[in-house]
């Protein structure tokens, strides 16, 4: 996954062009508030997640190429291999030092990671957040994008439902987050105080999002959600 700072990797940039093919060409993926995702420099896109189709469109309607944290499970047989060629993160649930270590080292180049916080695909709410994407934040010193994927799956679907082609989505940029570690404050309230600020912003992100376009979030959480 080597790359010049600030220059997207050749597998980075065509996992861009596909993912606007998949929201653009096989779903009608309306995007909103783009240009509030830095042009520049290290950014985290932190999205909620309900449906197994978040991932590639959220890769599709960012503005920049983006390289996404995605569950080890899916790296294996044919989808592997591209996912690999794609310079996509795996990452093992059990011990994500590594996933994370790769997430910093793109941060560290100027490039974009994307991830799910809450850890599983659901209700999409953002009721709740995983460190990973706060740790990423602090030590990457990446603002942090909270963005809202709607559309992609309905109460009663299962979370590996494919929505018909061509229905409408819908993926809105919030504005970007800053944390940062205060002076004389120890790294685990820092910790604990970031990753409160990117809930929060997240769940504000989409409950106005569904406000604002009439999408609504699945109303049921499967017990067999599972996501990075």
């Amino acid at each position: 996954m080597s790359e010049e700072r600030g220059r997207p990797t050749a597998g980075v940039r065509a996992g861009h062009a596909l993912g606007r093919v998949i929201a653009h060409g096989v779903w009608a993926t309306r995007v909103l508030g783009a240009h509030r995702v830095p042009t520049t420099g290290p950014v985290l896109l932190a999205a909620n997640h309900t449906g197994v189709i978040d991932g590639p469109v959220l890769v599709g309607a960012s503005p920049r190429p983006v390289h996404m944290l995605i569950k080890q499970e899916m790296f294996s047989g044919a989808l592997g291999a591209l996912l690999r060629a794609l310079d996509q993160i795996p990452v093992d649930r059990d011990n994500a030092r590594t996933a994370l270590g790769a997430g910093l080292e793109v941060l560290k180049r100027g490039g974009v990671v994307g991830i799910f916080p809450e850890g599983s695909r659901g209700k999409g709410d953002a009721a709740d957040a995983r460190a990973g994407i706060t740790w990423l934040a602090l030590n990457g010193n990446a603002p942090v994008v909270p963005v809202a994927v709607l559309g992609t799956r309905r109460t009663g679907q299962g979370v590996n439902h494919l929505p018909r082609v061509r229905r409408r989505l819908v993926v809105a940029f919030g504005e970007p987050v800053v944390v940062e570690r205060a002076p004389r404050v120890s790294g685990r309230q820092a910790m604990i105080e970031a990753n409160e600020r990117i809930r929060d912003a997240l769940a504000l992100h989409v409950a106005a999002t569904v406000e604002a376009t009439g999408l609504t979030l699945p109303a049921d959480a499967p017990l067999s959600a599972e996501a990075p």
